[in-house]
């Protein structure tokens, strides 16, 4: 798989990268979140992440004022798995190089299928802060040279959080996995309540 770096101009499409911020305390504070061996974790929202000084100018600066949570996502994977998007952009904070695989939600058909050849495969240094915007299509990052990663993950309060309810009313919402979170999943993963519309290989970024 040919890896991009966020330098490269097709990098703009997708995202921006973030200056201004130190953010330090949440690197040093993510040392003590758990990385697994051979599976992904997630948490949406981890106190100590939100408690550190960063974490005010992250809701000022990049949220405009904006409520928002701080949580983590690190472990041991090299695969796509599915595709994800938010109704507003994601902040993810590379503690460890990382690859991101990375798609259009423009490139996603009217009955809701997306072909996995169009994603596009990005290296994010150690210590590097992203904005995913909410048109990109992402998921799990994935190792970096063999390497387990650990990525901070900042999203408006709420999001990626259990639903309590049942959205009926527009085709889209079969997508619908969690509150703001809409998720197309690819039949090899298997993820159980998701809408299985990806196409093709279900990508490997060792391959």
């Amino acid at each position: 798989m040919k890896i991009l770096s966020v330098n490269d101009p097709e990098f703009r499409k997708y995202g921006k990268v973030i200056t201004g911020i130190d953010f330090s305390n949440i690197i040093r504070e993510m040392g003590n979140m758990p990385c697994p061996d051979g599976e992904v974790v997630y948490v949406p929202s981890q106190p100590e992440l939100e408690a550190t000084p960063e974490a005010k100018q992250v809701a000022e600066s990049l949220y405009g004022g904006m409520p928002v949570q701080i949580g983590f996502c690190n472990g041991d994977n090299v695969l796509l798995n599915a595709v994800e998007y938010h109704r507003d952009s994601e902040i993810n904070v590379a503690v460890t190089d990382l690859i991101m695989l990375w798609g259009s939600e423009s490139d996603i058909t009217d009955d809701f299928t997306y072909d996995t050849s169009k994603v596009v495969a990005f290296h994010i240094p150690a210590g590097t802060a992203v904005e995913c915007y909410a048109t990109t299509l992402h998921y799990a990052p994935c190792n970096y040279e063999g390497k387990k990663f650990r990525c901070v993950v900042v999203l408006p309060k709420g999001t990626n959080t259990d639903l309590d309810f049942k959205a009926e009313a527009t085709p889209e919402d079969k997508l619908l996995f969690a509150r703001n979170k809409w998720l197309i999943g690819h039949p090899d993963a298997k993820i159980d309540g998701a809408f299985n519309g990806l196409i093709g290989k279900n990508l490997n970024v060792d391959e």
